[in-house]
């Protein structure tokens, strides 16, 4: 077992005999958030993180009026999961009142697919409210079978590749300084463009969710960190309505948008001090800035440039684009 400073999804406590013999097999790199992750069908996770997903492929059972909310690691995650859980349960818990999100981190109201399946097989999430609202930082083609036969409702949010970077870039120095301290920026960014960080490929793995929400989009909602920045109120709308709880008063909309601000839940005691628990992440982690265009504070011209011309590479004809 590593050092119990190491957050549970970045050590081995719950690894399994099965787990471990299946990690023996798979291709490994050094991370800089990690002593070590592993390709796992196209996806690069620590072995912690792996476990989870296999146990959820085989135990996870969706409901059809069941919420999941995917995105890549720091892509808005936080911010998302306390938008959508005050949208869900607007009326069992009304933005006006001694809401949990005041109390809360959003992190411990949502629970997290893989790492819940990561600590037991035997996950329970039948005493959840309907519908459940679920996050997962899982791939497409890695989700659960019955997530993706269901009528279940996928919201996927990503975020510009140059901004991911700097985000995980400074999620790892905070919480790994050990692994991060003789690991040069330069060899960071050169590991983001060949997919090789915790959830990676990047590109890849945006397009599945990309080319399934233009297949499917109705089951499948694409949106983008800053566009939500950009238009939160019509976002959440679109959001809403895609998951079939429009909103019958204007006042409503922007009364979430405030109380799930970054302004709003960065200043708040619980997301300032203290760990989560289980998994024993510093609650500050998970905000720092928050801003669009934020990489240029972190990355040279030159280093900007060559995600860029990755970015360029791996898009083409697909679509989408990136507006920072």
């Amino acid at each position: 077992m590593e050092s119990s400073s190491v957050p549970v999804y970045y050590g081995d406590e719950y690894l399994t005999q099965e787990t471990r013999d299946l990690l023996s097999s798979l291709p490994s790199e050094k991370g800089w958030l990690v002593s070590q992750m592993y390709q796992f069908e196209g996806s690069w996770q620590t072995q912690a993180l792996l476990q989870g997903i296999v146990n959820c492929q085989k135990h996870f059972e969706a409901n059809e009026s069941d919420v999941i909310l995917s995105t890549l690691p720091k892509s808005g995650t936080t911010w998302l999961k306390a938008l959508l859980f005050a949208l869900i349960n607007r009326h069992k818990f009304p933005v006006s009142g001694n809401h949990p999100l005041l109390v809360t981190n959003p992190h411990s109201l949502v629970p997290f697919l893989e790492g819940d399946y990561y600590v037991s097989p035997d996950v329970n999430f039948s005493e959840l409210p309907s519908p459940r609202l679920i996050q997962t930082h899982i791939p497409y083609h890695l989700l659960p079978v019955s997530v993706k036969r269901s009528s279940c409702k996928i919201v996927y949010c990503c975020r510009s590749p140059k901004d991911t970077f700097v985000s995980l870039w400074h999620f790892g120095r905070k919480l790994a300084p050990e692994e991060t301290a003789g690991y040069p920026i330069e060899t960071a960014v050169e590991a983001f463009c060949q997919g090789k960080f915790i959830g990676g490929p990047f590109w890849d793995l945006v397009l599945e969710y990309w080319y399934e929400s233009r297949k499917n989009p109705d089951k499948v909602l694409f949106i983008t960190y800053e566009e939500l920045k950009k238009q939160t109120e019509v976002e959440i709308k679109r959001i809403a309505e895609f998951i079939g709880c429009g909103f019958a008063a204007e006042e409503e909309v922007s009364e979430i948008v405030k109380l799930c601000s970054f302004e709003s839940l960065s200043s708040l005691e619980v997301n300032r001090q203290g760990k989560l628990p289980i998994i024993g992440i510093e609650s500050n982690a998970f905000f720092r800035k928050g801003e669009i265009g934020g990489w240029r504070d972190t990355l040279s011209e030159s280093l900007a440039e060559v995600i860029d011309k990755t970015t360029e590479e791996k898009l083409g004809g697909s679509g989408l684009k990136f507006s920072c």
